[in-house]
Order: structure tokens, then C-alpha cells, then sequence
């Protein structure tokens, strides 16, 4: 690291579990966030700030105005631009020296797997099952750690799937693919403002101890949250060996 690097990122090099080592595999590292909206906003914000040095965002959608209620990496000048694009011009703002892919694109599972592959760490913050499955199956196939995050109304969830041990659970393993789940959208039952802001922060926590090798992670945990009563429900989970992804065939 340079001296401007040094000053940038010392207080995370006073910590005892980042320092120097530490910090350089966040530089080091390849982030793809898929979804640029509530969860990816401050996502990608922590991110960048943290100084993860190359953060891939996709995302096919364009910034409305209904959108900067919560997506908080969006301005009200850049109504109507691609939300890849406004967001990396707040990246860029927040830390010029990460390097910001913006593709605006709605990724298929073909392209998820190319995309995928050469990551450090995934972060999903999409809001439909089709799209949190796809991108599951292609972590699972390239053993690469997905954290995933969702928020609609006043609840919110977090969870990290480790495929690289081979031993903890997938998305698939809870959320089984041939299962039907309602699908409920923020357009429709809203979302509480700050709710993706907590949410996405985790994601983002949970991101940077996977890449620096700090603490424990979410693997195995889905942690849920009840905005109303600021309550956390943490639930145990396991793989499934007839899970349809990460199973035993």
C-alpha cells in the first residue's frame, strides 16, 4: 500500500483482526453485486469505502424517482440513468481508486456463471426467487461465497452460503427451486427506508470478513429481522443432501 492508502484505510489497520494483511486482500478482491437498488446501495457504498478494489455491479434497471426513498447511492439529478451507471459515479465520488465495472444488463444464468466465476465474494440484492436461484447455482458451481440479503415491508433477512467446505447449506437447501413462494415486490407492499439499509450493511460486513478471513460468518444462519420491534431471530440451518444444487447426486 501507498502512503495515501495507509491514511485512507487506517482505522481499519488499527484493528487487530484487518491490519495490513488484512487490508490488502480487501484491495485484492473482486466483488460482484448483483442489483443496484435498496440492498445494493449501501452495499456497494461499504464496499467501496472499505476499499475492496474492483466491485462489479449489474443491474437492469434505471433510477425513478420512487427509487430514492431507500436507494440511497442514487441522486434525484440522475432520475432516468442506468442505476449501474449513477451508482458507480457515487463509487467513484466516495473512493476513486476502486475499480467499478457497471453492467447494465439483466444477467442470465449463462452469464451468472461466467460472471461468477471470477469473484472473490458474491452479494445478491435482487428481490425475485428466479434470479436468487440462478445466481445460487452459479456460487455453488465456481465455489464462490454468496451473501444474500432481502427486505420487503417491515422485515428483512440475511444469510451467508459457503459452497467452498462443501459442507454448509445452499439457498436451494432452504428455499428448495421446485417450491412455490410468493413473490411480493416493493412497488406493491412497499418497504420501510431504512430497513435496506440495515440489511444491506450486513451483506456488506459479512462480504468483508469473507474476503479479509475474520470472525465467523452467517453460514449456516439465517438471521431475520422484525423492523416493528427491532427484533433478530436467528435460525439454524443445514445442508440438505437432496438438495437439487449442492446435494449429494
Amino acid at each position: 500500500m501507498n502512503d495515501q492508502q495507509l491514511q485512507r484505510y487506517s482505522r481499519h489497520i488499527l484493528l487487530d483482526d484487518i491490519g495490513i494483511d488484512g487490508q490488502e486482500k480487501l484491495l485484492a478482491a473482486h466483488a460482484l453485486v448483483i442489483g443496484a437498488g435498496g440492498l445494493g446501495s449501501p452495499v456497494a457504498l461499504y464496499l467501496a469505502s472499505a476499499g475492496i478494489g474492483k466491485i462489479t455491479l449489474v443491474d437492469h434497471d434505471e433510477v425513478d424517482l420512487t427509487n430514492l426513498q431507500r436507494q440511497i447511492v442514487h441522486a434525484t439529478a440522475r432520475v432516468g440513468q442506468p442505476k449501474v451507471e449513477s451508482a458507480k459515479l457515487a463509487l467513484q465520488q466516495v473512493n476513486p481508486e476502486v475499480n467499478v465495472i457497471a453492467l447494465h444488463e439483466r444477467a442470465d444464468e449463462a452469464r451468472l456463471q461466467t460472471l461468477v466465476s471470477t469473484a472473490t465474494v458474491v452479494l445478491d440484492c435482487t428481490d425475485n426467487f428466479a434470479t436468487r436461484h440462478a445466481i445460487n447455482h452459479a456460487c455453488v458451481a465456481a465455489r464462490v461465497p454468496l451473501v444474500s440479503g432481502a427486505a420487503i415491508r417491515m422485515d428483512g433477512q440475511v444469510a451467508v452460503f459457503d459452497p467452498r467446505s462443501g459442507e454448509t447449506a445452499c439457498y436451494a437447501c432452504l428455499f428448495p427451486p421446485d417450491q412455490q413462494f410468493e413473490e411480493v415486490a416493493c412497488a406493491t407492499m412497499g418497504v420501510f427506508a431504512p430497513l435496506v439499509g440495515i440489511i444491506g450493511t450486513m451483506q456488506a460486513a459479512e462480504a468483508l470478513k469473507l474476503v479479509a478471513g475474520i470472525g465467523d460468518s452467517l453460514a449456516d444462519r439465517l438471521l431475520l429481522l422484525d423492523a416493528r420491534s427491532m427484533e433478530w431471530t436467528s435460525i439454524r440451518t443445514k445442508r440438505s443432501m437432496d438438495c437439487a444444487v449442492c446435494g449429494e447426486k
